[in-house]
């Protein structure tokens, strides 16, 4: 009798597309049809603490069946656009993966043309824990680049907003003018602020 193999589902998220400046990230997992008691704390990365992203951070890469980061560079989102960037880190998140899954889910309402049986969920990182799981490597992965790229860059406040438009990171590219990580096209709002144009 032929045992069948179960249906492998991997979670997709990215991390980074809403900030001014730095590299979007993406991640993929795997988990094990039975959650382990490690990952039960899995949640979209938004509601957890700093310190309960780095936990589970540990946990998901060391219980995961699978798991896989790619990033996408601020030459790519600007060739690309931001969109297009994020659905690229996925498919190179996919092609990391050291087990190819049948299934994804992803979350939001993009496709990202995986060339697998694809769903997708909005707000999937709080409904599926595989994209939770996803979210929380795709985060904290780019929040660990956005702090080794402030040691380059210390004008920006890079280690407090991880590139997000806060008031002091725009106060500061109007200052200091952008940097070799600022997303060019994402800075016209903030030209246009600081003409009265806005």
């Amino acid at each position: 009798m032929v045992k069948l193999t179960p249906e492998l589902t991997a979670g997709f998220d990215e991390a980074g597309r809403g900030p001014l400046a730095g590299p979007v990230f993406a991640a993929a997992v795997i988990l094990p049809e039975l959650l382990p008691a490690s990952l039960l704390a899995l949640n979209d990365s938004k509601k957890l603490s700093a310190l309960q992203r780095e936990n589970l951070f540990d946990l998901i890469q060391r219980d995961a069946v699978a798991w896989a980061i790619a990033e996408a560079s601020v030459e790519e989102i600007e060739e690309l656009n931001i969109l297009q960037a994020s659905l690229l880190c996925m498919r190179r998140a996919l092609e990391a993966l050291a087990i190819k899954p049948s299934r994804a889910l992803v979350d939001g309402n993009r496709d990202p043309a995986l060339g697998i049986k694809t769903e997708l969920i909005i707000k999937g990182d709080a409904k599926e824990k595989c994209i939770s799981a996803a979210s929380i490597l795709a985060k904290v992965a780019r929040d660990r680049r956005m702090l080794a790229l402030h040691e380059e860059f210390p004008n920006y406040g890079f280690d407090q907003h991880k590139g997000y438009g806060t008031e002091f990171h725009r106060d500061a590219i109007l200052k200091y003018g952008p940097c070799a990580i600022h997303r060019k096209l994402f800075l016209r709002n903030i030209e246009q602020l600081s003409l009265g144009l806005g």
